[in-house]
């Protein structure tokens, strides 16, 4: 007979449980979260356990691999779709959602989660960590404008660039802990841009023998790190099914609802990777606004925006944006621009006089 097994998994204990084939328990067990442990509980049952099974979560992939290395057949499975099969159960706990896992396994209710690589994982955290000192420069910033206006000065635009130098003419005016708190956040968004520089030169040296990336930036509004978070987060792209699943992946196609006659089409789902769907968002507002360059894609979005408006022209272009990215992954060409259509030349209109219209109006008089 064969066993499936179901682990929940926190960062101290994790509950385990095995099913039969027909879904009675036969094992329930706390154990620590060490793969090593967990192992060999498993193994102390000796049992035939096919599949054990655990939702992708922060350590979930280092655990998976580690199982995996110890001859543990572990399939890390998706947790939007777990969690709809778990809310059934009336009581939440570590040891019904272990036996819920087991169960969904059993009767394979699941959707097998993909592992990135190590190289890319890597590349992620890089681009993340940037991605949140980003985040934290600009709150700074934002808080510098908000003590300012406090106390009623208006200095205009400023980036983080220039901000020292176009405050420093009011520090005399303010107040000292205004002047102080200003001053500490000023030096605060200089370490910050220090910190930034060093993970973008660390991005460049990672990706600069990365073909993938390189292909990347020859579509126009994308960069560097445009096109390393999208390596990273694809990984490989043979693993999807058709080029249509990739902008579903990032969240860029629209929900849906239908039910009977009904049929609703909603604004697009925001599902899975929200920092690359941001930067596909961004790349696509630099080929609509920014971009002088003719290309396919700049005019077709150029067309949606006349017709819908820029936001929808921007997710628009956002979401075949991806989708031809991924196929320059697959094919490793680059960017084809396309040719635009030549302009159809109107044939001349024919001048006539008022002397021959006059003479056309008199020949049915003349003749008759």
């Amino acid at each position: 007979m064969r066993y499936y097994a179901g682990l929940d998994i926190s960062m101290k204990e994790t509950a385990i449980c095995v099913v039969d084939e027909e879904g009675k328990i036969v094992y329930e067990h706390i154990q620590v979260t060490d793969p090593e442990a967990i192992a060999k509980d498993l193994e102390k049952t000796k049992l035939n356990i096919v599949k054990v099974g655990l939702e992708i979560g922060s350590i979930s992939r280092w655990l998976t691999l580690k199982l995996q290395d110890l001859g543990v057949n572990a399939i890390p499975i998706d947790t939007r779709l777990m969690n709809g099969i778990l809310k059934i159960t009336v009581n939440k706990t570590d040891e019904n959602d272990a036996r819920g896992i087991a169960n969904a396994v059993r009767a394979g209710m699941y959707s097998e989660v993909h592992l990135r690589s190590d190289e890319n994982v890597e590349l992620s955290i890089l681009l993340t960590t940037r991605q949140t000192l980003v985040e934290q420069r600009t709150k700074m910033m934002l808080t510098i404008r908000g003590h300012l206006k406090a106390v009623g000065v208006r200095p205009g635009p400023f980036s983080y660039k220039n901000a020292e130098e176009r405050l420093s003419e009011y520090f005399e005016s303010l107040a000292e802990p205004i002047r102080n708190s200003i001053k500490a956040l000023l030096a605060m968004i200089e370490k910050l841009k220090g910190e930034i520089k060093t993970l973008e030169k660390l991005i460049d040296d990672k990706v600069k023998d990365n073909e993938d990336v390189q292909l990347l930036q020859t579509i126009d509004g994308v960069g560097p790190i445009v096109a390393s978070a999208f390596v990273a987060a694809i990984d490989n792209p043979h693993r999807f099914k058709n080029c249509r699943a990739v902008p579903a992946y990032f969240g860029l196609t629209p929900r849906q609802y239908a039910s009977g006659e009904t049929q609703v089409m909603g604004r697009i789902s925001k599902c899975g990777n929200a920092y690359v769907r941001s930067l596909l968002f961004e790349a696509a507002n630099c080929i609509l606004t920014r971009t002088t360059k003719w290309s396919k894609l700049r005019a077709w979005g150029l067309k949606i925006q006349r017709k819908h408006g820029y936001k929808k022209a921007a997710i628009a272009v956002a979401r075949k944006l991806a989708i031809i990215m991924y196929r320059m992954l697959i094919t490793k060409k680059s960017f084809i621009r396309g040719e635009p259509k030549p302009k159809k030349e109107k044939a001349p209109r024919a001048s006539i006089s008022m002397q021959s219209q006059m003479d056309g109006a008199l020949a049915p008089a003349v003749n008759s």
